[in-house]
């Protein structure tokens, strides 16, 4: 009895399946690590045209303070009131070289909210503060509305 050679077909397609799965979990990975490695809270920055690089704000040892749209304030990750903003800092400031603080605040917060922290910083004695700000996208200038033909609701009375 003679045996025959079985020959076997070579399969030479690739199967992407398992790699596609592997893909995909390293994707959701990636989109649920990432918002953890932002530093302090999370707030809507002001857009500038021009900003300023500030790559110090970036590294571990970094005074941040944040200012969210309610007025609620962040040193680092504690939430803290503005009254004890000053002593915070000073203590915090003791031991460094670097008295350098930087302040996240909302786009849309108020004024008074910023400036507040902007004086209890200065009254810690700290003179180098860094403002941080997000590169405004190209065409998202947002441009005045053109006058409409006609008179004018704003304008004052008797006018030229």
């Amino acid at each position: 009895m003679a045996m025959g050679k079985r020959v076997m077909a070579v399969n030479s397609t690739i199967n992407v399946t398992p790699m596609v799965d592997v893909m995909l979990v390293l994707l959701i990975i990636f989109m649920v690590i990432t918002p953890m490695l932002q530093k302090g809270v999370s707030v809507d920055l002001a857009k500038t045209n021009n900003p300023v690089q500030m790559p110090d704000a970036d590294k571990e040892d970094a005074l941040l303070i944040a200012v969210q749209r309610d007025g609620s304030l962040f040193f680092g990750s504690d939430k803290i009131a503005p009254d004890s903003l000053t002593n915070r800092i000073k203590d915090r400031l003791a031991n460094r070289t670097d008295k350098r603080v930087y302040v996240r605040a909302d786009a849309r917060a108020k004024y008074g909210y910023v400036v507040e922290v902007v004086d209890n910083v200065r009254a810690a004695g700290v003179d180098d503060l860094g403002l941080l700000t997000e590169q405004r996208k190209a065409g998202s200038f947002a441009t005045t509305p053109a006058p409409t033909k006609g008179k004018d609701k704003n304008a004052p009375a008797g006018g030229n």
